[in-house]
């Protein structure tokens, strides 16, 4: 069954809405959307790179980070990590905005929350090269470390207080100027979900550009300029991307035949299904599920 691409977090504990991923290639820890997964949350998210390097990609910008360096990412931004070097690791701070406001109504929550989290800000680099960037990955290793040590006392308490510190310490380096998404934008995130969520519904059925255009009530040209201008690519290049994605999860966990799984993710000749499929991972399907198997041993 295909993802959504809106992500409901599962907190352990939905009275502290905090969370922390470790991220590899092969695993997440906890169990949550990791490499290669297109999603957004209504969360604030950092990611930090702590083995390797990565690419993340931010309402289609993309943005390469080396160990040590971090992100933050603005509630309701669509994100993907879509390169990580083998045997790397990023971790993905993820907490509510309301964590940061004390109480609802607050002056923090109307002065040095909002004012951010509701505007043009998408993402904010850290490169970990500024005496307060050092301070923020300081920071970012001490909460590692309180949620390793979850079971101690106080430590919720711990990482709530470190949170607004960090919180604090980034929007007062932010040179971006607060103000108010304009909404021809905010509209225009909502139509590419739209789009996305509906490639991602239906990619197993034949579906045309017309199809994706319709799912957001667009033009095919108007389509086709949101997707270039947002995620780089063409609604059709996503599609066969994302297919070709579905498939490695079938060759993987499955012993479904190269031709089944072409017809269960949407390809209607094996052929064509073949050639896509070297063309992006580099390989036919039959020899990447030998290679799978092989380092399943």
């Amino acid at each position: 069954m295909a993802k959504p691409l809106h992500e409901t977090i599962s907190f352990p504990d939905l009275s502290f809405p905090c969370i922390l991923y470790t991220h590899t290639l092969d695993k997440s820890i906890p169990e949550g959307r990791g490499f290669n997964d297109l999603h957004w949350h209504e969360e604030l998210q950092i990611t930090w790179v702590t083995r390797g390097s990565l690419v993340i990609q931010v309402n289609g910008i993309d943005h390469k980070l080396e160990p040590g360096q971090a992100i933050l990412i603005n509630r309701g931004m669509l994100h993907i990590a879509t390169q990580l070097t083998r045997g790397g690791e990023y971790l993905s701070f993820n907490f509510p905005e309301k964590l940061l406001s004390f109480h609802a109504d607050s002056t923090m929550e109307a002065n040095y929350v909002l004012p951010y989290t509701r505007s043009s800000l998408v993402s904010f680099f850290i490169k970990g090269e500024a005496e307060w960037e050092k301070r923020v990955l300081d920071m970012l290793q001490d909460m590692r470390k309180m949620f390793d040590s979850a079971k101690s006392w106080g430590w919720e308490y711990e990482v709530s207080i470190k949170t607004v510190r960090l919180w604090f310490l980034l929007i007062s380096n932010l040179t971006l100027s607060p103000e108010e998404t304009p909404k021809h934008e905010k509209r225009q995130q909502e139509r590419l979900q739209l789009m996305l969520s509906f490639i991602h519904q239906r990619y197993a059925s034949p579906i045309t550009l017309q199809d994706i255009a319709d799912a957001a009530h667009l033009s095919i040209s108007e389509c086709t300029r949101s997707f270039k201008k947002t995620i780089r690519t063409t609604p059709y290049d996503y599609l066969i991307k994302y297919r070709i994605k579905k498939s490695t999860e079938l060759l993987t966990s499955t012993d479904r035949t190269v031709t089944e799984i072409a017809g269960k993710t949407g390809f209607n000749h094996v052929n064509h299904f073949v050639q896509c499929f070297k063309k992006i991972q580099g390989r036919t399907p039959k020899e990447f599920r030998k290679v799978g198997s092989m380092s399943g041993e």
